[in-house]
């Protein structure tokens, strides 16, 4: 069986009070501003990774 099947039949086992919830604007708007940050941070980090690796090539090129 894939893992999709097995996903979709779980969430049919949902209990039906989890479902009739409320959900909370201000806590989906937090989740997507932490995601946000956490995707800047890691844009950044990986930026810095590309300007040390062309720095460190040029410094070996230069000898």
């Amino acid at each position: 069986m894939s893992r999709e099947q097995l996903t979709a039949k779980d969430l049919n086992k949902t209990p039906i009070d989890r479902i009739s919830r409320k959900v909370d604007i201000n806590d989906l708007l937090a989740k997507v501003r932490e995601e946000k940050i956490k995707e800047q941070k890691e844009n950044y980090i990986f930026l810095g990774l590309i300007c040390g690796v062309v720095a460190v090539t040029g410094i070996i090129a230069s000898f």
